[in-house]
């Protein structure tokens, strides 16, 4: 098991006098975007925003906004400050695990729901300008999400459909996943051609007969099986 990301945050006492949030230790990869990082922000985002009020809603998607264009912030946001020091506030750690097949979150516990979806915004907002746009569309993503904060979601905010198993490598070197899934080869490598459109439909097309289990293939993982070929499919045909 590894740590693939992780976020700090730092939030005021329940009873403070002021409703404050800074940031401490960021390790937040977001490439190729939205990465590792991204889907930690954006798995805080869906897992906390639910508690937050309604009303709250359209300020946090204008905040999204400015801070993706490099906008000065006004404060406070949410009924929250963001501040530098973090003297006299509680740290919360958010993170990302892996194991090369799976994925998988670590989120702490304290703060208020506004704080650690502030934080994970924040945090996407001191991203180089490459990444940032990806992450901020991830993360009004996960602001719409309805269910568990698990396999499907991390499919779905790296850009996939529901039922995309996304693990490691399909978020470290799509081209490299998607070439293995379809029987190209990859195996993790860091430069890789995919091969002509013409040929990954051919491709497609041979192992969905295989998946399906109306040609005689097993009912157990078919469902997966045809989910990551149509992936594939898309990683490598563009569309």
């Amino acid at each position: 098991m590894v740590v693939l990301a992780e976020l700090e945050i730092f939030c005021s006492r329940p009873h403070a006098p002021t409703r404050r949030v800074a940031l401490g230790e960021i390790d937040l990869p977001c490439e190729p975007a939205p990465g590792f990082g991204g889907v930690l922000l954006a798995g805080i985002v869906a897992e906390h925003v639910g508690a937050i009020d309604p009303d709250h809603l359209p300020d946090l998607a204008r905040l999204t906004r400015e801070l993706e264009d490099g906008r000065r912030i006004p404060q406070p946001r949410l009924r929250h400050r963001l501040q530098v020091d973090t003297v006299g506030l509680n740290a919360v750690s958010h993170r990302l695990h892996g194991d090369g097949e799976r994925l998988w979150f670590q989120f702490g516990d304290g703060g208020a729901p506004e704080q650690q979806v502030l934080g994970a915004v924040y945090a996407a907002g001191r991203l180089e300008p490459g990444a940032r746009h990806s992450v901020m569309s991830s993360l009004r993503r996960a602001t719409r999400w309805v269910g568990p904060v698990g396999t499907d979601f991390i499919g779905v905010v790296a850009g996939g459909a529901r039922g995309t198993s996304f693990d490691h490598m399909a978020l470290e070197n799509p081209t490299a996943w998607a070439m293995t899934v379809m029987g190209f080869g990859g195996g993790g490598a860091t430069t890789l051609v995919a091969p002509p459109p013409r040929d990954v439909v051919r491709r497609y097309r041979e192992l969905l007969r295989e998946a399906h289990p109306d040609h005689g293939a097993a009912d157990e993982g078919a469902a997966q099986r045809i989910a990551d070929l149509a992936e594939a499919r898309r990683i490598l045909t563009g569309g």
